[in-house]
This record gives structure tokens, sequence and C-alpha cells, in this order.
């Protein structure tokens, strides 16, 4: 991965944001002594699991879009800024949420549903509950911006996290001369902030507002509270699963964790079909809770059951592992939450667990042999 240099600006990839994105998450659950042994354990896993270099040194990628303050007196909810907060730390296990203490900005149904369309596409959100992205909504405000306001500069103390609903932002990072240069520009989407919050560390970038534009803001401290909070019991959440999953007690703990941060919650209705035959594959699910009902379209041309799921088991990997198309469908019976890993997750993090996934084919196609009384090609049966 590289910086990408187009009439003399220099772009900072988007995939540098979020693996940073991810090791900071990671860092701040797990707390190592040593936070240098920690990286280097970090990204050489990383580079092991996917079997590619994705951070490469480069001293002009090093930092990314980030934030920093207003450059006229700020008012209002801006006027209080900390001097320091390189000392602040947030321990997820201990933290008992108090309902009191939560940030709550009044907002009309017009401003809540303006936010709300433009935070769904926020990476950062995209694993919350309900009603954790009830809190994000709640603990955001809104902060209109005029041509040339500064919204935060380099080197100051991170103090809140924005989301773009409209305008045009531009990202300036300072040279080894001291000179501003423009390293990207948001355009009426996107959000910044986040890493110094995270970190801990001063604002890595300046960011300006291009044209007139609308932000949303949300502090530091349920910043942090709402997505470590997250990051917490997620992983928590499905590490609990993967033990119940015999096929996966052959992971290292490491690689457990890794899992459990991949996988993201689906939900389905009675009756609602989660896989469709003849589909291409895009991953695989771990029943959480519920019942997983699996069917296969007979010679006849109706649909049979096959097999049905329960918590703690899996379906859709043989059409990743065979990469051939869906051999069967799947309904939730009743209510069901379940586990997705994509397909590029499954093939970074399930490769000790191959073998066993190819072995049991045999025992797929023995269980069609029962019902249809021939053998069949399967790529997707649970």
């Amino acid at each position: 991965m590289s910086c990408q240099r187009n009439a003399g600006k220099i772009t900072v990839p988007e995939d540098l944001r979020n693996i940073l994105l991810e090791f900071t998450i990671s860092y701040l659950l797990e707390q190592p002594g040593d936070i240098i042994d920690y990286a280097v354990e970090f990204f050489t896993r990383l580079r092991d699991n996917r079997q590619t270099m994705l951070i490469q040194s480069n001293a002009t990628c090093s930092s990314t879009p980030d934030e920093s303050v207003e450059e006229e007196p700020p008012v209002g909810r801006f006027a209080i800024r900390r001097k320091s907060v390189f000392a602040e730390t947030y321990d997820p296990e201990e933290d008992e949420e108090d309902e009191g203490a939560k940030m709550v900005y009044p907002k009309s149904d017009e401003q809540r549903q303006r936010l709300s369309e433009s935070v769904k596409n926020i990476l950062l959100f995209r694993a919350l509950d309900k009603e954790q992205m009830a809190d994000v909504l709640d603990a955001m405000f809104e902060k209109n911006v005029e041509p040339g306001d500064y919204i935060i500069r380099q080197g100051d103390d991170g103090d809140n996290f924005y989301v773009i609903e409209r305008g045009k932002f531009e990202v300036y990072v300072k040279d080894p001369s001291g000179k501003d240069m423009l390293i990207h520009t948001y355009d009426n989407g996107g959000a910044f902030g986040e890493l110094a919050l995270l970190y801990n560390m001063p604002r890595a970038a300046t960011i300006k507002a291009f044209t007139k534009g609308t932000l949303w803001a949300m502090d530091r401290q349920t910043f942090r509270r709402i997505l470590l909070k997250s990051a917490y019991k997620k992983r928590k959440m499905y590490e609990n699963l993967i033990n119940k999953v015999p096929m996966l007690k052959s992971l290292e703990t490491y690689e457990r964790m890794n899992l459990a941060d991949a996988l993201a919650p689906k939900h389905f209705s009675d009756g609602e079909q989660i896989i469709r035959q003849g589909d291409m594959a895009d991953g695989m699910y771990f029943v959480e809770d519920g019942l997983v009902r699996i069917t296969i379209i007979g010679e006849n041309g109706r649909e049979v059951e096959i097999n049905r799921v329960p918590a703690g088991g899996y379906l859709g990997e043989l059409a990743l592992v065979t990469h051939k198309p869906r051999a069967a469908s799947a309904y939730a019976v009743g209510n069901v939450k379940l586990a997705f890993l994509d397909v590029e997750a499954f093939e970074r993090l399930l490769g000790p667990c191959m073998e066993l996934m190819k072995r049991n084919i045999d025992d797929y196609e023995d269980q069609l042999i029962k019902i249809f009384g021939s053998k069949t090609d399967i790529s997707d049966i649970r």
C-alpha cells in the first residue's frame, strides 16, 4: 500500500485508516505492557493471516486525515477544551453504564433523520446494535461551518469526532519545512477525528471547511465509551460463541480473537431466507441463537428439508471451500441471530479449519444419498 500523488496532492489510502483503527481498538482493549512489542506482534500476525504486506513504511503516509479546533475563539459547546488528555484511560470491563451520564442533545425529527443518513455508512458504527446506535444519535450535536473555518488543527488535543453531512473539507499536514500540504478532500461525506481520540494523541492534521457545510460532532468521552464498550462486548460475545463450535477448537487463542473481531451480527425473522440455492457465496454463518432450516430442490422441483442447524452450529461454509454456487437454501425457524463471516475474512482466518471442512463434504453427500437415493454433488449443505 502506498500514497498516491495526483497533481501534487497526496491521497491517504482508506486501507491505512482502517488498519490503524483496527490496531488502536485492539490495543486499547488489551492494554499490553509494551506498545512496541504489541505492535510488532499485531502487524506480523496481520501480515501472516492475510498473506500480504498491508502496511509499508512510508513517511508521507504516516499521517491520516484527522483533527483539531476552530480558528476563531470557540463559543458554546466548543468553549471548553482540555489542556492534556494523554493520561486518560478507559477500561470497558469496569465500565458500569450510568444512564444519567449519557450525553443527549435534543433533536427534531428532521435533524435525527438527517443524522441517521449521515452515519449509516460510517465504518466505525457498522457493528453497533440498535441501542448503541441510539446512543450515538443522542450524543451528536450539529455544527454549521462557513468557508475557511478551521475544524481541527494539527498538534491540538483531540476533543471531538466529526461526521460530515454536507460540504467540502480540506485536510492539510505540515511538511518538514512547516508548510501546509493538502493531502485529502472530503466531498459531502465521510468522518474524521477518531484517531486522536482513540490514541490519546495530538491531532495529526488540520481540517478546514472549503465550502459552507454541516457537521455532526461527538465528544471524546462519549465516543470512547460507545465505541470501545461496543468492541469489547462484541469480542466477548463472539468469543463465547466460537468456544461452542467444535470445528474452531483447532484455532489458536489469537486466531479466535481475530475471528471474533471479524464477525458481524445478522438477524432474521421466522421464515426469512438466509441463503438462496444457486447464489454465489459471500460468506458463512454461525448460529448464535435460534434454529436454521436447510432445504434443497429435488429432481421433481420441490423443496425438501435435509437438516436443521441449532445454536452453536454453522452453515454456508462448503460453498466457500469448493468455490461453487450455493447448493442449498437456508431459512430462519423463529427469530434467529447469526454471526456472519465474509468470504475475505473466511479465507484469511479459517485456514486451519479448512481440511476439517473438506472432510465434512463426504458426510453431507452421504446425507443426500439417503434422501434422494443417488449421489448428489453439493457445495453448501448443512
